[in-house]
């Protein structure tokens, strides 16, 4: 029987441990690197498949923007359309309701012209602008509502007293005082006179130049523009109180160049067709009308009445 060391199969035990440890150990090396190649090929196929994901979703969010971009690009157009729409609508509505409250406006403004023209009609004398020289008949009790003295430095004699329509006497002193001036000598020679009054110098007249020539220069009573209070005779010095010298005057001149803007004019001018040439006789018929004549060259008997009478309601004015 052949002898066995008991060392030596603890050895060879021992060795043939190890050999199985190291190929165990190899084992697991491999199955460790095989693992791990594997755990890095599927977590490097993780990471790539996490990368498309992560690179669509940047597409998408790309395309989201570009979507988003456009649409409120689209809806910015949208709102500034609406907005000019809105603001064009809104300023044909307030042009259409602006309009509408003008018309208001013009009818209520033309309605109370209207009232106010009526009511300024009813309060001015309808005589003050009648044709009365041999045309209309003022009769007896015909008195202007209101008459105003005139003060002394304004008539030519100082020992006479003289009246004048209060509502014309102030553009009667603005004339006078403007022709002072000018160095113009103007004066009152002769006003208001009434019915009565009209009637005894038409007598006088008549006695002293017989009827046929009083009738040329002296009105009857009752169509006298003297009984309006808003006709007047003028004199000037120089020519010692004598009216047939007054066209000869600086004073006429300047009452033809200046009278008009005052509301006065000359009532029977040369070849008129009621008396004879008259430069001192002067009358008071507003400023519209005394600058219509003027500037169209035409005298007020020229006129027909109903034309006249469209300026009384701006008589005074």
């Amino acid at each position: 029987m052949e002898y066995q060391n008991p060392s030596q199969s603890f050895i060879e035990k021992i060795a043939t441990h190890k050999y199985f440890a190291l190929i165990a150990i190899c084992v697991i090396s491999i199955i460790g690197t095989i693992g791990f190649v594997m755990f890095n090929m599927n977590l490097q196929t993780e990471i790539t498949r996490i990368h498309q994901q992560n690179t669509e979703l940047q597409i998408s969010l790309n395309t989201l923007k570009s979507e988003f971009a456009t649409t409120t690009e689209l809806l910015a157009t949208n709102i500034a359309e609406a907005r000019n729409n809105l603001t064009n609508r809104i300023e044909q509505e307030k042009n259409s309701v602006n309009e509408q409250l003008g018309n208001v406006k013009g009818e209520v403004g033309s309605l109370s012209g209207t009232l106010t023209n009526l009511e300024k009609l009813s309060k001015t004398d309808a005589e003050l602008l009648q044709k009365y020289s041999k045309v209309y008949f003022l009769n007896e009790h015909y008195q202007p509502v209101s008459l105003t003295e005139l003060p002394s430095e304004y008539v030519y004699s100082e020992q006479k007293t003289y009246q004048f329509h209060t509502q014309a006497w102030g553009y009667l002193q603005n004339m006078i005082d403007a022709a002072e001036r000018d160095n113009i000598d103007l004066y009152v020679f002769s006003a208001f006179r009434s019915f009565n009054t009209q009637a005894a110098l038409k007598g006088q007249y008549t006695v002293t130049y017989g009827s046929g020539t009083a009738n040329q220069f002296s009105a009857d009573q009752g169509y006298s523009e003297h009984q309006l209070g808003t006709a007047l005779d003028f004199m000037t010095t120089g020519i010692g109180g004598v009216l047939d010298k007054f066209g000869t005057t600086h004073a006429y001149t300047w009452l033809l160049n200046n009278a008009y803007k005052y509301g006065f004019v000359l009532s029977y001018p040369e070849h008129n067709d009621y008396y004879i040439f008259e430069p001192w006789h002067w009358r008071f018929v507003g400023k519209a009308l005394a600058n219509d004549l003027h500037n169209s060259g035409k005298n007020f008997y020229d006129l027909e009445q109903r034309e006249i009478d469209a300026y009384l309601v701006n008589l005074f004015d």
